[in-house]
């Protein structure tokens, strides 16, 4: 079997797939309080397209899909979409990212098509600094997720975009729901892709920066051992039955073995969160092309992958980084 590896020997295993670019919250860091210029409906990807492009893929070595958006949840049908997917047998793992405020009532059937794991969006656990962050009032049924979910068989992370001025002094709160709870809490570099370009902040909340924060709360910190790939530089607090890690995704330090491509919901092919899109898979698929022609172009494509996100950022036609996190899928 042919497998998807790029020019520096590292094999793609690992999907970003976002079922849409629209969201029910307005999260800062994300977008303008506007919101973004969504897409018709006619131009994002079908079900049955992505799907089929999943199948592809997977049959290139792709073993591990997670559904972002937007907001997965929003886009109608798509428990039917897993359900879907949930056949495909070359898949080890089908992952979900949501901000949760629509998935509660989902977690059982979750459960029954053997979803893995879910990450969910929480940056404060304050109700009042949750509606400043995502200027909608939705804590309570986010916080209520959470529980659920915890008390559910799926594995938890929690992501947390650091926020300089904002969410700073909530970071040993956040660890110490991994004192009894069995979930994996993420600290977030802020990144720029929130429709306009980085928010101006007096200080900038790097990995060292986070750890070092930690570091005045806790003595007794244990590195874990990172998984190959890993997003994420990976601890815990000695005899806390849970973890937490820091993703450096904005000083980009997690590069040379990534093993991850993205497909945004209209289509957009990105070997690199910080590239501008190579090409488009859904006109491809919509012009005919057959199952092998898709073959050979995600492994002709790959090939392109950049050693890192400087280098990707750097080869960009538009310089400038102005997209929502929202249509690139988080």
């Amino acid at each position: 079997m042919k497998m998807l590896t790029d020019k520096f020997g590292r094999q793609i295993t690992y999907l970003r797939l976002a079922i849409t670019d629209r969201c029910n919250l307005r999260c800062q860091y994300c977008m303008p309080a506007h919101g973004i210029d969504i897409v018709d409906r006619k131009d994002l990807l079908t079900y049955k397209e992505m799907y089929r492009i999943t199948r592809v893929l997977s049959e290139l070595g792709v073993n591990k899909v997670r559904l972002t958006g937007g907001e997965p949840f929003v886009r109608k049908d798509f428990i039917h979409f897993l359900e879907t997917l949930s056949f495909n047998d070359k898949l080890d793992q089908i992952n979900i990212t949501t901000n949760g405020a629509l998935i509660s009532k989902h977690i059982s059937k979750l459960e029954t098509l053997g979803i893995h794991a879910v990450n969910l969006s929480l940056d404060t656990l304050k109700a009042d600094k949750f509606k400043q962050i995502t200027r909608r009032d939705v804590f309570e049924e986010t916080i209520q997720t959470l529980d659920k979910l915890l008390a559910s068989k799926l594995t938890i992370k929690l992501n947390v975009v650091i926020l300089p001025g904002v969410n700073t002094n909530e970071i040993a709160s956040f660890i110490e729901l991994t004192k009894n709870k069995d979930i994996a809490v993420r600290f977030i570099e802020e990144m720029p892709f929130n429709g306009t370009g980085l928010r101006k902040t007096d200080e900038v909340w790097n990995l060292d920066k986070i750890y070092a924060e930690i570091q005045k709360s806790y003595k007794n910190i244990i590195p874990l051992v990172d998984k190959k790939s890993s997003t994420s530089k990976n601890f815990k607090i000695d005899g806390y039955t849970g973890s937490f890690g820091i993703i450096p995704a904005f000083t980009r330090t997690i590069c040379h073995d990534c093993n991850r491509i993205r497909i945004t919901a209209t289509g957009l092919f990105k070997n690199c969160l910080f590239d501008d899109g190579v090409f488009n898979i859904r006109d491809f698929i919509r012009n005919g092309a057959s199952d092998d022609e898709l073959k050979e172009l995600f492994i002709k494509t790959v090939q392109q992958k950049p050693i890192n996100g400087f280098v990707a950022e750097a080869n960009r036609k538009n310089k400038k980084v102005s997209e929502s996190m929202s249509t690139i899928g988080g």
